[in-house]
């Protein structure tokens, strides 16, 4: 699939968040972005892993007022499920390790760094991986790749640089593609002080269609008082998706800020509790689409 069918992904998943209120018909999306409603369903269905009408679905009002009505009782048994190193990310297995003290202070230096720019539904991404994991999963957004591998390069600035697409594809199909069956686990490269990493952990032990909060990421990591501290170390977060920082909201239930923006988190919510809603079972099946 090329790029402009990924764009087109993006500007459907935009289009349903606009006018989910309206509840559009599969037509009404599918001419939004110029295709037939037969040719958007094939599409759609095989790239975002669920139909336009289960993420419709999962975008209405209805649909997020149950969520956050559910959230105050599963918060801590998410967070309490003790879940030390691996996180369970939908049908998608993390593993993870941090760069020890020494080699934090080295800023990468030895290190090798593959990169790649692969589409996603929710536009270009940039995946940097080395041998001991990956260490980045970034979105291109208005400065364009130039500033995205900019960004990668300022967190680890002593490390080797390669392009390396045929490296890295696999890791944007693990994340993005549609999946089936069992899978040996992603392993992951953090990048940070322990404090950082400690809030990372406990973003990987929140549920995949579920979300916590600033406070409650602070009370998990054994700092209750350090909700502004929590948030910056989430800011910091470099592998998105993966180190789901998109699933934290404010104690009032509002999506808020996110590292690559708010529109881009609220079509995350929704596009992975349709996904977690289909491999449950859970949910009305779609009706027409």
């Amino acid at each position: 699939m090329d790029s402009q069918d990924y764009g087109r992904i993006e500007r459907a998943m935009r289009y349903m968040e606009r006018h989910c209120l309206e509840q559009p018909s599969l037509d009404a999306v599918a001419a939004s972005i110029g295709l037939s409603r037969y040719h958007f369903q094939r599409l759609f269905t095989r790239w975002a892993g669920i139909s336009p009408g289960r993420f419709l679905h999962c975008l209405t009002l209805q649909h997020a007022k149950a969520r956050l009505a559910a959230r105050a009782s599963l918060l801590d048994t998410a967070l309490d499920a003790g879940l030390s190193g691996p996180g369970r990310l939908h049908d998608l297995f993390v593993t993870f390790e941090a760069l020890t003290p020494g080699e934090y202070k080295r800023q990468g230096e030895g290190l090798v760094v593959h990169h790649g720019f692969h589409p996603s539904p929710f536009g270009e991404c940039l995946v940097a991986l080395t041998e001991r994991g990956v260490c980045g999963l970034s979105f291109v957004d208005e400065g364009g790749r130039e500033a995205a591998l900019a960004d990668l390069r300022a967190r680890l600035p002593r490390a080797a640089y390669r392009a390396g697409p045929q490296r890295t594809a696999p890791v944007a199909e693990r994340v993005f593609g549609v999946r089936g069956g069992p899978e040996t686990p992603l392993h992951l490269l953090l990048h940070g002080t322990n404090f950082q990493v400690k809030v990372w952990e406990a973003l990987l032990r929140v549920p995949a269609g579920e979300r916590t909060t600033y406070a409650g990421l602070a009370h998990a990591v054994g700092r209750p008082g350090a909700a502004r501290a929590v948030g910056q170390a989430v800011g910091r977060n470099a592998i998105a998706v993966l180190i789901p920082c998109h699933r934290v909201i404010r104690t009032m239930g509002l999506v808020g800020q996110y590292r690559w923006g708010a529109e881009r988190k609220h079509l995350l919510l929704a596009w992975e509790a349709a996904r977690h809603a289909g491999e449950t079972g859970a949910g009305p099946a779609a009706a027409s689409a």
